[in-house]
């Protein structure tokens, strides 16, 4: 009996290295479902290599669970099959991980972590601690339960001390920064979890830090995440740097990888030959072990020939060697983020980094490059232009998720450059792409409202309907429990009122400024604290507090200028100081101030603040009497102007224009109730990459110069709520 089980497992390896995945499937159920008996510990192994074909190559996940519950049953008979209830269990845990079963996913792995502690202290009993405590951690997550998360990490990083692995506790002191990420309470602890990451890394050798490309991406990007919550953008820029030539690196060996696996595959077909001389055997044979040695080295902590052991593959769709960021050894051998989310990811935060230094040519690069990885994962997940969110297995939302929130930032950056540059054609495009992936995936989507309506509100505000502006402004405020995205909407919210002008408006503005700015200091970072300047110092300007306004002013600009390096923001800071310093009847600060002003609105394409710049120095040269310069001022002030004027009624006259200001919000068919939590849980162990910048906000000021409040920083700080990626 044994003999035909072996004969039929082999059959089956040879229809799924054909590819013929029914085929492979059918040889293994035989021997499940034949009228003879086969030996317990055969029917297990069996049916554990089914679960694991259909988790790789279908969505089956209910199929594989039903597999896989039936071996433990069978191996409770068992009293030794260590390694095996080991696996049935962490198979198992994953397959409930992608239908959304937590309570079962965590009574699973309560069991295996009972097992492996009655076992002994064995190196591989402790390395599949680590595999259940690594998965615990994650489910806890989805949960909420960070506390939990910690403790099971905690006890995965001992694991891993203890059989000295200085990679495995990598991959457990990342996990817990991560959380930390996750659920910034305590900055000493954040700090402490950044240094412990810093000082396991350091005391890996050069060449085995080659060899974890995951730990490698994953230790980057979680610093790039700490470094901008910071607004720390002058050392996360090295990591930034660090990634994208990573990236580079990584493709290349990957390359490389694919021409070493096509050579093998040629060498296998020339040794299946029987009329091969031993000689020339014997030297294909030699030459097949190198290439096998190679890719082994390679491919960090994966091994050829054990592709069996290898946990599902997110997105339960098979990848070829080499396309995997594989963040622990074996049996533990999983990643955060598949290849192809991670390349996209570094896309976006060159973008996040260089949009407000104004960059947009690279970041255009980019968002295009991003987009066309992002559209080709949902195109294998199967998503097209007619699939809805209700048409999704339930173990493809996990990863649909993912790639979407990647899409719907990479969007949302479009329409930061477009609005900034004045194109709202392009951002109008953009906007309406975003609504249309919410509607058709609303659930999924559902932390991303909040940004669709300040979106809304930026676009509103830009083209001058500053009342619906407000509206959609408001709205975003209710759609979030981030106090950080609550304060920078009523902030632009303030903004749209003081544009508005009359009394009541003003006082709006001060009612909802005011809460922001009595805790201002109290966010990490400066990015709410110079929005809040920013409007605040409108506000005493319209006052009439001058001096006070200027103060404020010049405190935001110094934060700006020395934290952020938000180009825009510190251009429109300069505009206002200078029409400031022109009231004030210091001549020769407001020309110095605006002409840096200037410059800088020339560099980011920003033709709104140019007019604005240049009514102001209009006003300045007629002060001074300077009639050459007024003249000079005043025809490239108008050609600007006009310029401006034909895109606003081009904006306006478009169909796009008022579905994007009318004040009622999107709204798309939900998932069902049961799918509701796992859409929601989004990616397990997922960080909150937000892109917080607030865009174009044309505004006139209290002194005939127009004012914009623009691009209030750039980059990362928790705000969404759930959102995670």
């Amino acid at each position: 009996m044994e003999a035909i089980a072996e004969g039929l497992w082999g059959l089956a390896d040879y229809h799924e290295t054909k590819g013929e995945i029914a085929k492979a499937v059918k040889c293994l159920e035989a021997i499940c479902q034949s009228s003879v008996s086969f030996f317990p510990i055969i029917e297990v192994k069996t049916r554990l290599r089914i679960a694991t074909i259909l988790l790789h190559y279908s969505h089956n996940s209910n199929h594989a669970k039903s597999h896989l519950e039936r071996s433990q049953l069978l191996l409770k008979s068992i009293p030794s099959c260590f390694e095996l209830k080991c696996r049935a269990y962490s198979l198992l845990s994953q397959c409930y991980h992608l239908i959304g079963a937590i309570q079962p996913q965590k009574q699973v792995l309560f069991k295996g972590l009972h097992l492996a502690a009655s076992v002994g202290n064995e190196i591989s009993t402790k390395l599949w601690s680590c595999n259940f405590n690594s998965q615990l951690a994650n489910a806890l997550t989805v949960e909420g339960d960070y506390r939990g998360a910690f403790s099971a990490l905690e006890c995965g990083y001992i694991c891993a001390t203890e059989v000295r692995y200085p990679e495995l506790q990598m991959f457990f002191a990342t996990s817990i920064l991560h959380v930390h990420l996750m659920q910034w309470d305590d900055n000493n602890l954040v700090e402490q979890a950044v240094n412990k990451c810093n000082e396991i890394w350091e005391s890996i050798l050069p060449d085995k830090r080659r060899q974890c490309p995951g730990l490698l991406f994953y230790n980057e990007l979680l610093h790039v995440f700490y470094r901008t919550r910071l607004c720390d953008y002058k050392d996360a820029a090295p990591h930034v740097d660090n990634l994208d030539a990573a990236v580079k690196a990584d493709r290349k060996q990957t390359q490389h990888m694919q021409e070493l696996v096509k050579e093998l595959s040629a060498l296998d077909q020339s040794l299946s030959r029987n009329d091969l001389h031993y000689r020339e055997r014997a030297a294909l044979s030699e030459k097949q072990a190198m290439i096998q040695e190679q890719l082994r080295n390679m491919n960090g902590f994966s091994s050829i020939g054990q592709e069996s052991l290898e946990p599902v593959y997110f997105g339960n769709s098979r990848r070829t060697l080499g396309d995997k960021l594989q963040l622990a050894p074996p049996p533990i051998d999983g990643e955060w983020l598949p290849k192809s989310a991670v390349y996209a990811l570094v896309d976006l935060i060159v973008v996040v980094f260089g949009r407000p230094k104004g960059l947009f040519k690279e970041c255009g690069k980019r968002i295009q490059s991003g987009m066309r990885i992002v559209q080709d994962e949902l195109s294998k997940l199967g998503i097209t232009d007619c699939v809805r969110e209700v048409d999704l297995p339930p173990s493809s939302i996990y990863m649909a998720g993912v790639y979407l929130m990647l899409l719907i930032q990479f969007l949302e950056n479009k329409v930061a450059i477009e609005l900034t540059r004045a194109e709202f054609i392009e951002a109008q495009e953009a906007l309406l792409e975003m609504k249309n992936w919410f509607m058709r995936f609303p659930t999924i989507l559902q932390s991303c409202e909040c940004i669709i309506e300040m979106l809304r509100g930026q676009y509103a505000h830009s083209v001058g309907c500053y009342n619906e502006a407000i509206f959609h402004y408001i709205e975003a405020v209710k759609l979030t429990d981030s106090k950080s995205m609550q304060a920078m909407c009523q902030t632009y919210a303030a903004v749209s009122n003081i544009c508005i002008g009359d009394a009541e408006s003003t006082s709006q503005a001060l009612d909802l400024i005011s809460p922001v700015y009595g805790v201002m200091d109290s966010f990490v970072g400066v990015r709410e604290k110079t929005g809040v300047l920013f409007a605040y110092g409108l506000l005493l300007m319209k006052q009439q507090d001058l001096q006070e306004a200027r103060i404020r002013l010049a405190r935001g600009l110094q934060l700006t200028h020395t934290y952020l390096g938000n180009l825009q923001l510190i251009s429109q800071y300069l505009t206002t100081l200078g029409s400031l310093a022109l009231v004030l009847r210091d001549t020769v600060q407001a020309r110095e101030i605006l002409r840096s002003s200037l410059t800088l609105a020339k560099k980011l394409y920003d033709v709104p603040t140019q007019v604005w710049v240049l009514s102001v120095l209009t006003a300045l040269y007629k002060e001074l009497g300077e009639k050459g310069n007024v003249m000079e001022n005043a025809e490239y002030q108008t050609k600007k102007s006009e310029d401006l004027q034909k895109r606003l009624a081009d904006a306006q006259a478009s169909i796009c224009h008022i579905e994007i200001i009318d004040k009622v919000r999107f709204e798309g068919m939900q998932l069902h109730e049961l799918d509701m939590k796992r859409a929601m849980a989004g990616p397990t162990v997922g960080i909150n990459l937000d892109i917080p910048e607030s865009i174009g906000l044309s505004t006139p000021s209290p002194f005939q110069p127009s004012i914009r409040l623009v691009d209030i920083d750039g980059n990362s700080s928790r705000r969404h709520g759930k959102r995670r990626i």
